[in-house]
């Protein structure tokens, strides 16, 4: 993985969707695998983060072991959406030589509805790599454009989950590999605005 730029987006993709995970409590995240659509429950006026690494998802949740992270989540969503956010996001943070100045990047970010964070990436054993994973905020139009419009299929992954981090646990490194989604570059094109 030496190869890897420090800042891209990896994912399972097809030429129309991306996908990307959450985690919920069973009471969000079974009905809305059942249903493939967020219920009135999910509460679309505050900012959710979709990430669309696996292992990252993993770390966040635990293997799902976190309390109110049980349920995890595929999110299949339309490419479109996906890139429509990224156009439209700001870092979560200042960062110099991408933003002129700490104010410019204030009010980027009070006037975008996504944020980015460039998080570590993950191994097997949710060690950190040297790489960063895309980890997407969205908040107020394009939250609610998520859920109700980009969204093409959910599916529970939990019991995948539990399979592979089975594995991980009794060191079967190469049959926890092979059940891994296949995450490969992100055509984003260039990101400056995201210091990608």
């Amino acid at each position: 993985m030496h190869d890897v730029p420090n800042r891209q987006i990896r994912a399972a993709h097809t030429a129309d969707t991306v996908t990307v995970y959450q985690a919920y409590s069973p009471l969000l995240g079974v009905p809305a695998a059942r249903e493939g659509r967020f219920p009135p429950a999910w509460k679309r006026e505050r900012m959710t983060w979709i990430k669309p690494s696996f292992l990252w998802m993993m770390y966040r949740c635990g293997w799902g072991g976190k309390t109110d992270q049980e349920t995890v989540l595929a999110v299949e969503i339309t490419r479109e959406g996906f890139d429509r956010a990224l156009r439209h996001a700001c870092l979560s943070h200042h960062e110099h030589g991408t933003h002129p100045d700490v104010a410019t990047w204030k009010r980027a970010l009070r006037e975008c509805s996504a944020r980015v964070q460039w998080d570590p990436e993950r191994d097997l054993y949710l060690n950190p790599l040297p790489h960063r994973s895309l980890q997407l905020g969205l908040s107020g139009p394009l939250s609610r454009a998520y859920a109700d419009e980009w969204t093409v299929a959910i599916r529970d992954v939990t019991p995948q989950v539990r399979e592979i981090h089975g594995l991980v646990r009794a060191g079967e490194d190469a049959a926890a590999r092979a059940l891994l989604p296949a995450e490969i570059p992100y055509p984003a094109g260039p990101l400056p605005h995201l210091g990608a």
